[in-house]
């Protein structure tokens, strides 16, 4: 269950938006192996000229993912390689125009909610 920041082109549509974050989580669960139920997820949108990603134009998305160390470097290289064929599909973003970020962290560092760490206790 990773923690998901999603940075996207400010003006899109709500079809646009549920495409890209459901490309993300089916991304997620395909590749390493979170439960369907899952999905935490910030999207941002954000000016043109708050979404540099070097030169390149056009839809571009930026990501974070922050999640429980663990996950092998195969499944990360799956999810990077399904979530830009996800995202070329669906909503139709070149798989050149996502970057992908993956910081790691342990149990401790998670509380869901009433100031307990859920994975801890």
């Amino acid at each position: 269950m990773p923690l998901v920041t999603i940075s996207i082109l400010k003006g899109k549509s709500p079809d646009y938006i549920k495409a890209v974050g459901d490309a993300v989580n089916a991304a997620v669960i395909a590749t390493m192996d979170f439960p369907g139920d899952d999905r935490y997820q910030l999207i941002h949108q954000l000016e043109p000229e708050c979404l540099q990603l070097q030169e390149r134009t056009g839809d571009r998305v930026m990501m974070h993912l922050v999640m429980r160390a663990g996950r092998s470097n195969k499944a990360k290289q799956a999810f990077y390689q399904q979530v830009v064929a996800n995202l070329a599909t669906n909503p139709g973003i070149p798989p050149a125009n996502v970057l992908i970020t993956i910081t790691e962290n342990h149990d401790i560092d998670w509380s869901f909610g009433a100031g307990v760490a859920q994975f801890v206790v």
